[in-house]
């Protein structure tokens, strides 16, 4: 039998109960409808916390400690690095720089989070002061900000954060272009024991010496003043609130920060060490050109003897995560077309019975059993194809209607909108090859059964 004529065959027959045909075709419609509406739910939301997590700024950066604050905490780790005979380096101006030489790395930032205090219009309140790197202008976090990002990396300008900045002026936009005072206590190493500041203005002073060690490790804390410029008031944390300094209530460009040299909470640990190197910082935060590179430099910067950790090292989890929640939806959307293959079931054994004498006299033209198999196959496949493709458009309106219901809870509790729904081309294609695939099994009992019937007995019928 031609290609042409079993198709046309299979679309007469197909009209011919237009009523039964078209609950089968609707029930196929209906089950390819949940099973699209469930994943593209599980899609939207994973787009979603992978959108957030990359505008974060958290992908593509790498965060390096010294193992000589970490040792103990790893032991394996420990014992590779021993096995490998990197040796233990202080987290210095030498090692950003050579960390900065890696190929694929574009920023090395340290991490600057301290205790200070904020003056303004006689009002002094103490907060914790965190140090942004000028790429952080890119992150979601200042996309709706008061005001602007600072005028550049080595600016004398601050962003506070909105309830902070309420504590300075119920009306935070008052404060954008006003002056506030910082109050810190700066570190001056190379002092030593018993000699007095060379700064009128300290008024606070501490040495601190190694005793027995012929090298002086001695340190003395000045009070500070500096003016600062109120350009941006922010309502949420900077990189998703994950990192160190995105706890801080007020932020100064990491540059400025750094030149500073601004009392540290590790300052006291790192003079402790028998041979100090300058200038040591407690993290530094490495951005790599894409994602795709973080594994290599991690690699890299342990090989230099340094501690390594990424998003990316937490993300693992949240990709199995998704799926294994993908693949839940795609079994509960799945239930509705096992229920729908019943249904194509149910209508091709009918249309056996029904049309026996048809399939008498086709099999004594010289149709053979292969022919009566495969257009009752065609049949199926119609109904797949036709449910199938009705079924993405429903499934399509249904990821619609939840993203506007969404959306219309959050902006009632004055939260942005979001897209929590996504139906990307390959979930359309495999749920109407799905479906077609599914009418096919269903198709298989009733075209074996229309295959094995005699034809002098089907001629006889009725």
């Amino acid at each position: 039998m031609k290609t042409y004529d079993l198709v046309e065959l299979a679309t007469r027959n197909l009209r011919e109960s237009k009523l039964r045909n078209s609950l089968t075709t609707l029930g196929i419609a209906v089950g390819v409808a949940s099973l699209v509406a469930m994943l593209s739910l599980g899609v939207g939301l994973q787009q979603l916390a992978n959108s957030r997590l990359s505008r974060s700024g958290l992908f593509d950066t790498v965060f390096v400690t010294s193992s000589q604050d970490d040792r103990g905490v790893n032991s394996s780790e420990d014992r590779e690095r021993e096995k490998a005979s990197v040796p233990d380096r202080a987290l210095d101006d030498s090692a950003r720089a050579d960390i900065q030489r890696i190929t694929a790395v574009t920023e090395v930032a340290p991490e600057i989070r301290v205790i200070a205090e904020l003056a303004y219009n006689g009002k002094n309140r103490s907060a914790f002061i965190g140090g942004l790197p000028f790429s952080a202008r890119e992150n979601d976090a200042f996309e709706n900000m008061q005001g602007k990002f600072f005028s550049g990396p080595m600016a004398n300008e601050v962003i506070l954060q909105k309830e902070f900045a309420q504590a300075l002026d119920p009306n935070p936009q008052n404060l954008i272009g006003k002056q506030i005072t910082l109050r810190y206590a700066e570190r001056r190493p190379g002092e030593t024991a018993g000699q007095e500041s060379a700064s009128p203005d300290a008024t606070a002073q501490g040495d601190m010496n190694q005793g027995d060690m012929n090298e002086d490790t001695s340190f003395s804390v000045v009070r500070r003043e500096q003016p600062l410029t109120i350009v941006g008031v922010i309502e949420s944390e900077p990189f998703g609130g994950l990192r160190m300094i995105s706890r801080a209530r007020a932020f100064l460009p990491t540059d400025t920060a750094n030149n500073l040299n601004m009392m540290q909470f590790s300052d006291v640990r790192n003079a402790m060490r028998a041979r100090p190197t300058g200038k040591l910082y407690t993290m530094l935060a490495v951005r790599v050109s894409t994602p795709g590179h973080v594994q290599q430099v991690q690699d890299a910067i342990k090989k230099m003897g340094f501690r390594t950790y990424s998003i990316l090292d937490a993300t693992k989890s949240l990709r199995r995560f998704f799926a294994i929640f993908d693949m839940f939806l795609g079994i509960f959307g799945s239930l509705a077309l096992a229920v729908a293959s019943l249904a194509i079931i149910n209508t091709l054994v009918m249309a056996v019975l029904e049309r026996r004498r048809e399939i008498g006299v086709m099999k004594a033209l010289g149709a053979s059993d292969v022919d009566v198999k495969k257009l009752f196959f065609a049949e199926a496949g119609s109904m797949g194809i036709v449910g199938g493709t009705l079924g993405v458009l429903l499934g399509w309106l249904m990821g619609r209607a939840i993203n506007f219901g969404t959306n219309l809870y959050l902006t009632r509790h004055d939260l942005p909108p979001e897209n929590i729904w996504a139906v990307p081309w390959w979930l359309v294609g495999s749920a109407i090859g799905f479906a077609v695939l599914v009418s096919l099994l269903a198709g298989l009992y009733p075209a074996a059964r229309a295959a094995k019937l005699d034809p002098i007995k089907a001629l006889r019928y009725e």
